[in-house]
Parts: C-alpha cells; structure tokens; sequence
C-alpha cells in the first residue's frame, strides 16, 4: 500500500463531504483522511494503484486545490 499526502484548501466538515464521492469513486483506495487542523490541511491518501496526478484530479473536478507535498512510500 502507497500512502500519498498533500497540501490541500479542504478546511471544514462540509469541504470534506463535497470531496468524498470524488475520493470514493477512485479505484483501489483503500482510505483517506483530511487533518483539518493542520494549518496545511494535509489530505493524506493510502492506496493501491492510484497515481498522485489522479487524485490531485479528482481534488480539482470537486472544486478544491492540492499540491503534492510528500513522495510516495
């Protein structure tokens, strides 16, 4: 398993609803987590077969910005 995070401008509840069907629908994640405390609003993505350039994607097409801050492990 890859865990991939970013620095996103995901910073309430309600931003994490609108970008969940969009993380959701990615195939093979296996789970996901926004730390909306973080002041960088790390969204930190643990999967299988998922390219960063797909998630920061789906960040987009649900009207949120993301950059990658850390390589895959």
């Amino acid at each position: 398993m890859l865990t991939k995070k970013f620095k996103t401008n995901i910073k309430c509840a309600g931003c994490i609803a609108a970008v969940t069907p969009y993380l959701n629908n990615l195939s093979k994640t296996i789970e996901w987590e926004v730390d909306t405390v973080n002041p960088d609003k790390i969204l930190t993505v643990r999967a299988e077969g998922v390219s960063a350039e797909e998630i920061l994607f789906r960040i987009k097409e649900a009207g949120y910005t993301a950059q990658t801050i850390a390589p895959e492990l």
